[in-house]
């Protein structure tokens, strides 16, 4: 048996590494964030056509430049998915943001994604 001053080292090497990577995991956007964000983009996504507006546009590509992790991503997807179930947005206008926004977020745009299935690309 060791003892407890033995055990002290392995044991702050153990608590080290786990903050290590844990905050890998975790989501460091959150949903706030992405309505902030995308709210320039409300009123277009609901009645608009054409291209999106500067301010929308702007506000995707902050989202998309926060939104690096795979957990960032699948917060943000679930944020999308659950806010433009409650709005009635024209689900084309959606789609196609990001690539009238010239960004890619890693994931599609629409209200009906299954974020738990998606696959998260990294975009450039």
């Amino acid at each position: 048996m060791k003892s407890s001053t033995q055990a002290l080292p392995f044991n702050a090497m153990l608590i080290l590494l786990l903050l290590l990577v844990a905050p890998a995991s975790i989501a460091a956007i959150t949903c706030s964030d992405v309505i902030k964000d995308l709210r320039p983009c409300i009123s277009y996504l609901k009645t608009g056509s054409g291209t999106p507006p500067a301010a929308c546009c702007a506000g995707a590509k902050a989202l998309a430049s926060g939104a690096t992790s795979t957990a960032d991503k699948k917060t943000a997807c679930n944020c999308i998915k659950s806010t433009s179930k409650n709005m009635k947005i024209n689900s084309k206008l959606a789609k196609a943001l990001p690539g009238n926004c010239g960004i890619n977020l890693g994931f599609s745009v629409d209200p009906n994604i299954d974020c738990s299935k998606y696959i998260y690309y990294k975009y450039k």
